[in-house]
């Protein structure tokens, strides 16, 4: 390997981990607010990417029917949970968001799909369809077993991941799509040849890591936020509701998922389950942190894209089990240094 491969294997690898990187933040976040480690993270990257794709071909996503679906559902079931608190008032607010919104949003998407409107109307048709089903799934899946332990809700996560991966099949086929670059420039530096299609993403990543922390640091529903990840019941105590910046968590991975959905899938083919490996990459930077801190996981998945572009370079076909053995020293490390807890024998 001389420096110019190296130097072309650590872009990959940057450029890669970027997109680890807001998936680690984004697992991080879920898991701190609501204690669900959110597998279904990587089916939004395919979504949003597959979704993109058939909007720049001119058809309109299936998704749309999907977001309807599961806006009808989560509707129906905050009718059902929040019965005796209902009034004229919040019933109405619960159509909006749950039915009004998605409906509002498949209507506009049917009507510009098959025009081919530029390429940021169809990035801003991918969020907006994307991103709500982020909500709708924790209020489906999740909140009736918020106060359920952790394996409750991994195995509800998990069977959330299998129901949407065979949606994703039934929606975009067995057949992969790629979205075109947003740019098509490459610049020179030095002996590294670097695309602008890279520098979109590494911008993108940026700005969002720079919006995220400016949202927890400065604003009161980002504080919110951060109070109930340390401590929910205080955060309870304070008037801070648990459901409500549960379903705010679920909406910044709803969107952060789409993102990095368009982000990547210029880069390579995407299938219907591709974004399961995706976030299972993502998972890796966030578990490297101790599913608690965002730099710690942003910094981890870095390290995991230039792990596997060089893995790729030295053993391709065990590049992926090279980057999940990560986990395994990780995890050996976090047990020899806790704390040893006695069982009662009571």
């Amino acid at each position: 390997m001389d420096l110019s491969i190296f130097l072309i294997l650590l872009q990959d690898g940057v450029i890669n981990g970027a997109i680890y990187a807001l998936l680690g933040l984004s697992l991080v976040l879920v898991f701190t607010v609501t204690r669900v480690i959110f597998i279904p993270q990587g089916e939004f990257v395919s979504f949003g990417a597959l979704t993109l794709a058939l909007l720049e071909r001119g058809q309109t996503p299936a998704t749309i029917w999907l977001l309807l679906a599961l806006g009808v559902v989560s509707a129906a079931s905050r009718f059902v949970q929040e019965r005796r608190r209902m009034n004229l008032r919040h019933a109405a607010a619960i159509l909006g968001t749950d039915v009004a919104l998605p409906a509002a949003i498949a209507v506009v998407t049917a009507l510009a799909a098959p025009m081919k409107p530029h390429v940021a109307v169809q990035i801003a048709l991918t969020l907006a369809i994307i991103t709500p089903m982020g909500p709708y799934i924790y209020r489906m899946a999740f909140q009736p077993l918020a106060e359920a332990s952790t394996l409750v809700l991994l195995i509800a996560a998990i069977g959330v991941h299998l129901a949407l991966t065979g949606l994703g099949l039934v929606f975009f086929g067995a057949e992969g799509s790629r979205t075109e670059p947003f740019s098509s420039a490459m610049f020179q530096a030095g002996d590294l040849l670097v695309s602008g299609q890279s520098l979109w993403i590494l911008a993108v990543a940026a700005a969002l890591v720079a919006g995220l922390a400016a949202f927890f640091g400065l604003t009161l529903v980002g504080k919110a936020l951060r109070a109930t990840a340390v401590n929910r019941l205080g955060a309870r105590l304070v008037g801070i509701a648990p459901g409500m910046s549960a379903a705010i968590a679920f909406t910044l991975a709803g969107f952060i998922g789409a993102l990095s959905g368009v982000l990547v899938s210029p880069l390579t083919t995407i299938y219907y389950d591709t974004g399961f490996i995706i976030g299972l990459k993502g998972f890796v930077a966030a578990i490297i942190a101790g599913l608690a801190s965002y730099p710690v996981a942003a910094a981890a998945a870095i390290v995991v894209g230039v792990i596997e572009a060089l893995a790729s370079f030295w053993a391709s076909s065990f590049k992926e089990v090279i980057v999940f053995l990560i986990i395994i020293p990780v995890l050996l490390w976090r047990t020899w240094g806790a704390p040893v807890v006695e069982e009662d024998d009571h």
